[in-house]
């Protein structure tokens, strides 16, 4: 069978994520300083990243799933503060709820709802992230077909799980799938394992980390549709 399906990453492939993640931080913070005073005031910019970390080891399954292991560094935090448990974890609900919000209002790259619209009239599209973004929050969300998040799945890419939930979906074999993605590991490494064809975009001319190339490599989206056509042609 031909190419019938594209799943796509989706922060740095159908946008900037850093805008984004650094507003929604900015908004948690000014919440939990007007609402849980002494959450986060007490630890310099270090101090904090050691206390993230530790609630990252104490909560290994929690790994796979970013919102809940944010929830729970909220609700330590405020614990620490001095808030009792139900203080803390209400304010660490509301303060993650005010994070969401502001980390899915991203920006498209500016090719992006063009291509999807192209390659929606030929393929089936679906995304596949390990963050916790939402593809039907976005302008794009009519192109799309399906929709996994790693925290629901329980791995995140490059474990094959991922790119097996697409296959289970669509029905479609390997070969008839082709990857879109930034990350050389995560993204082309994970699909590449599981027998889809990959493209992988690096709009930052980062230097490939070794090991075998993606099938194409493009530095914007609108080389996609072409990326796309080459790999068919291809067979």
């Amino acid at each position: 069978m031909p190419v019938s399906v594209i799943t796509f990453d989706l922060d740095n492939t159908l946008w900037d994520v850093e805008p984004s993640l650094i507003r929604a931080e900015e908004a948690q913070q000014s919440w939990l300083r007007q609402h849980r005073p002494g959450a986060v005031d007490a630890f310099d910019q270090d101090a904090l990243f050691e206390f993230k970390k530790s609630v990252w080891k104490r909560h290994p399954h929690l790994s796979h799933h970013v919102s809940q292991m944010r929830i729970e560094t909220l609700y330590e935090l405020q614990l620490a503060a001095g808030f009792d448990e139900e203080a803390a974890r209400s304010g660490a609900q509301q303060a993650f709820a005010v994070f969401l919000q502001e980390r899915r209002k991203v920006m498209l790259y500016e090719d992006a709802l063009g291509v999807l619209e192209v390659l929606a009239k030929t393929f089936t599209l679906g995304a596949l992230t390990n963050g916790n973004a939402d593809i039907y929050k976005t302008d794009a969300a009519e192109y799309f077909d399906f929709a996994f998040l790693a925290e629901d799945i329980g791995s995140s890419k490059p474990h094959p799980d991922m790119f097996h939930a697409a296959l289970k979906k669509t029905g479609a074999e390997p070969a008839d799938i082709i990857h879109v993605g930034d990350d050389p590991e995560h993204d082309i490494l994970g699909a590449r394992e599981v027998g889809m064809r990959t493209v992988w975009i690096n709009t930052q001319n980062k230097l490939w980390t070794g090991g075998q190339r993606a099938d194409r490599e493009i530095v914007n989206l609108r080389q996609l549709p072409d990326a796309i056509d080459s790999i068919v042609s291809q067979g």
